[in-house]
């Protein structure tokens, strides 16, 4: 027999699902565990936002948390919840030992979101100006905290079968410990693709992230200096309308009306902007994890040209929506081809919608989420035997995190 569960879920921010592909994730998540009528409470530390959802109208419990702070021991011991959902590991850090010592009945999911360490070592290799290889991941400080981490919990959700995979092969993971579980998405429907504008319909280029993640500020730069310059030599009339949440001076600074070059700031609504434009540019140089402009693009019907790192684990076996290419110049040609050429990019629109409705078909990946977290409920003590390396670095983190989080309690109480 199924019981009915108490999910909680402690996130680094508030989720806002316009403003960042992580935000979709848990709107995503959330959305199926409602479908379970699973009660629901969300417990973040961070300062509220005006963009977040609205938790009152989805009906679930909205509470403030405390870093380093005993209140979040009663805090959980008077909710007990069966599940806890950490997003990220730093929360699983931060919170996953006080979770096990007062709640060490409840089933511990990390949702990684992204590699975090994968995503570091690709960057730090980027600026250093050599190849990433698998090495820097293995000497990350980043990814020893990482990888403890989800040795920590009972099942780590992968969005990325990349990802997965290189757990597996380079940090010798057991599979038992995690779970694919990409973009949940509805398929899109003949009557979806008859409603979109057309060819003619569209114009321009777009492309969008939010600005505090770095792999889309870098970007957004390598289209500005680089990229655009040769667009807009061919396509003298296009522009490219750049959208992001919080956008900083330095990017304000980039808005060049005479090139086209336009910073348009925060997007209301990313699937409207989408859909208006001709074609979708996203040129990441390094990251992780799925990449939400990419999405979206492909749901409003709007081809991409992207990187390799850009594609990386989206379209299976599957012939990309558009074009994938790591050279600058013949990034340029593609976009420019691709935007001039009907035929191309009605093709590329076709490829994205399969890509969608094959890759990312959400009843089916939904049922295997669901149909895990009960099987690991069931089963909690068994596959917790089987974990004893999860089980050792518990023991320690608890041992070590608990006196450092105590003391910086003691530390803040006399100041």
């Amino acid at each position: 027999m199924q019981v009915s569960q108490h999910i909680l879920m402690i996130g680094a921010v508030w989720p806002e699902p316009n403003s960042s592909a992580a935000g979709s994730r848990t709107m995503q998540l959330i959305e199926q565990f409602k479908h379970q009528n699973w009660n629901i409470t969300f417990a973040c530390a961070a300062a509220d936002s005006p963009f977040s959802i609205d938790f009152q109208e989805l009906g679930i419990e909205k509470i403030t948390i405390e870093l380093n702070s005993s209140s979040f021991d009663e805090f959980i011991k008077q909710l007990q919840p069966t599940i806890v959902v950490f997003d990220r590991f730093m929360i699983e850090e931060q919170f996953g030992w006080r979770v096990a010592e007062h709640c060490p009945n409840a089933l511990r999911i990390l949702d990684t979101i992204d590699l975090h360490c994968l995503r570091l070592a690709r960057q730090n290799a980027f600026k250093e100006n050599r190849p990433f290889s698998n090495e820097d991941i293995l000497t990350s400080e980043v990814a020893k905290r990482e990888i403890a981490s989800i040795h920590r919990c009972d099942c780590s959700l992968m969005i990325s079968s990349y990802e997965m995979n290189l757990l597996q092969d380079v940090f010798k993971i057991d599979k038992a410990l995690l779970h694919y579980t990409p973009f949940l998405l509805d398929p899109i429907q003949e009557n979806d693709t008859t409603n979109w504008p057309s060819f003619e319909e569209r114009a321009h280029f777009v492309t969008i992230g939010n600005f505090l993640h770095e792999p889309n500020w870098n970007s957004v730069l390598y289209l500005k200096e680089s990229i655009w310059p040769l667009i807009r030599k061919e396509l003298p009339h296009a522009e490219l309308h750049i959208y992001g949440a919080y956008p900083s001076p330095k990017v304000n600074q980039l808005h060049q009306p005479k090139t086209g070059f336009l910073i348009k700031g925060r997007a209301e609504n990313a699937q409207v902007v989408m859909l208006n434009a001709r074609i979708c540019l996203a040129p990441l140089r390094f990251g992780a994890g799925m990449k939400g402009k990419l999405i979206d693009a492909m749901t409003q019907g709007t081809p991409s040209i992207t990187t390799t790192i850009g594609a990386e684990a989206m379209h299976g076996e599957l012939k990309w929506g558009g074009y994938i290419t790591d050279e600058p110049v013949e990034f340029a040609q593609k976009a420019i081809h691709l935007y001039k050429d009907k035929t191309d990019w009605l093709d590329s629109v076709n490829r994205g919608v399969q890509i969608i409705n094959q890759i990312f078909e959400k009843q089916s990946h939904a049922k295997l989420l669901i149909n895990r977290i009960f099987d690991l409920t069931n089963n909690l003590k068994a596959h917790r035997a089987k974990n004893f390396i999860g089980s050792m670095i518990t023991h320690h983190t608890i041992a070590s995190t608990k006196y450092m989080s105590r003391w910086i309690e003691e530390k803040n109480k006399k100041q």
